[in-house]
């Protein structure tokens, strides 16, 4: 027993040795902070937000030390943009908006997003700015920038400035109403985290950018980096307060973790651009359109079917103009009832204007690089119209064809006697089928007749004279 023992001590201490050392390291793993890196490339849409937040949602999971918002974007969807930005406001994990690599820009939604962090951090050669929601280069509010018309003394000239308002078309007041709520929304986030409140407003009325170094002496970001790392190592140390709650900052050691977008993310990135939502919505209604005009060729009713849902799915993401759509469908309408209403043009050219103004109605946004481009419209609706008179015309031709089957098809058939007979009936090969048959001629083997009458499952014949089909 002693032996036994003796020989189970050492062993026993070793066991304990790694179990003790596995803890410390897990210890040592858990302690050591984390930095969450998530990376904002093109425009912000709905896939993008979808993006953000969970990724927000995975930092304070992870207790993470800090977010850092890699950002390169022209800007995006407005709906898309508040949603990250609720986000970041919410979120207990501080979030460091980044305009980086170098060469990199965060106009229009990207300032918003950048003045909405706890930390505004810039690359050199970077740029932000340009955060008007519309173009308001028309419309009474005048171009970026413009001053109100001055008289001689250099004052404004209120006449002047009063024709320019009546003289504005109908759309000015909404833009107004966008530019007004965009610079307060604006204005709302610079003075919540004691940012540069009189540029932030300038961002959206006049469109003007900064660059990094211009950003950093009007205080409109908090530090310039060359890359996350030299950010990571400037933040340590630093007090933010988040979601109510003062943190400081432990990163100069931290393990920093990319956050790549998951399955969904993707998908809604790729189907809520609006270019492919589009061509996923045409697909659907020209597959099942094809399907109805050709029943029995399956495969396009079942591509046309997923791609409707699809598209169907992104739109629900998308700020879509339901008149558009009704344009899109009537311009189908008209282009179809061309080849069944021959109207000398005049439905099918109706309907290609139709179509072309209702796809560039469609997707009712102003976000730059955020709708349908020309590049697409045009060729699609070109194939559109050569597709509808081709599949319609397949159509119509076989509406319009001789039936080939039936007993009405049977009528003025020819066929060939199979055996010699003298009285009423005999029988016949027609249409590769055997038939009794009756007539009132003699009839001989191999003779050809012509059906002339079917009573029932007899044919009556007659012998058929030469010369005839």
């Amino acid at each position: 027993m002693h032996s036994m023992l003796s020989t189970l001590h050492p062993r026993l201490l070793i066991l304990l040795s790694g179990l003790f050392l596995l803890a410390c390291l897990g210890r040592t793993a858990a302690a050591t902070p984390v930095v969450t890196v998530l990376d904002v490339n093109g425009a912000i849409s709905p896939g993008t937000a979808n993006y953000v937040v969970r990724g927000l949602e995975t930092a304070a999971d992870e207790h993470a030390q800090l977010v850092v918002l890699k950002m390169d974007t022209p800007g995006g969807l407005d709906t898309a943009m508040r949603q990250i930005i609720k986000q970041i406001i919410a979120s207990p994990v501080p979030v460091a908006a980044f305009v980086a690599p170098q060469g990199a820009r965060a106009a229009s939604a990207g300032t918003y997003i950048l003045y909405a962090s706890h930390i505004a951090a810039m690359a050199p050669a970077t740029n932000l700015g340009a955060a008007t929601p519309i173009a308001i280069g028309i419309g009474g509010l005048g171009e970026p920038g413009k001053q109100p018309p001055k008289n001689s003394n250099g004052e404004s000239n209120g006449k002047a400035e009063t024709a320019d308002k009546q003289a504005a078309g109908p759309g000015s007041a909404e833009e107004r109403k966008r530019i007004n709520d965009a610079s307060a929304y604006i204005r709302s986030l610079a003075q919540m985290r004691g940012r540069n409140v009189e540029w932030a407003e300038q961002a959206v009325r006049q469109a003007v950018s900064l660059t990094a170094e211009e950003a950093l002496q009007m205080k409109v970001i908090d530090l310039t980096a060359a890359d996350v790392p030299d950010l990571l190592r400037q933040l340590d140390g630093r007090k933010i307060d988040a979601a109510g709650m003062e943190r400081t900052l432990h990163t100069a050691d931290a393990r920093i973790v990319a956050l790549q977008p998951n399955w969904h993310s993707r998908l809604l990135a790729v189907i809520a651009d609006p270019n492919i939502a589009y061509l996923l919505m045409l697909a659907g209604m020209f597959g099942l359109f094809f399907e109805f005009s050709n029943p029995g060729f399956v495969l396009p009713g079942v591509v046309g079917a997923i791609s409707l849902l699809l598209a169907l799915y992104a739109f629900q993401v998308l700020p879509i103009n339901y008149a558009g759509l009704g344009l899109i469908l009537l311009g189908i309408a008209f282009m179809t009832g061309e080849v069944f209403m021959p109207s000398f043009g005049i439905l099918g050219i109706g309907g290609i204007a139709a179509f072309v103004i209702g796809s560039l109605m469609l997707v009712n946004t102003d976000g730059p690089g955020y709708g349908i481009s020309w590049t697409v419209i045009v060729p699609v609706a070109l194939f559109s119209a050569l597709f509808i008179f081709f599949v319609a015309g397949m159509a119509l031709r076989s509406y319009r064809r001789p039936v080939v089957s039936g007993s009405e098809e049977m009528v003025g058939a020819v066929g060939e006697v199979q055996e010699d007979f003298d009285g009423n009936s005999g029988w016949a090969q027609v249409h590769g089928e055997t038939w009794r048959i009756r007539s009132k001629q003699p009839l001989a083997r191999g003779q050809k007749i012509k059906v002339v009458r079917l009573d029932g499952l007899t044919l009556e014949v007659e012998p058929q004279q030469n010369g005839n089909a």
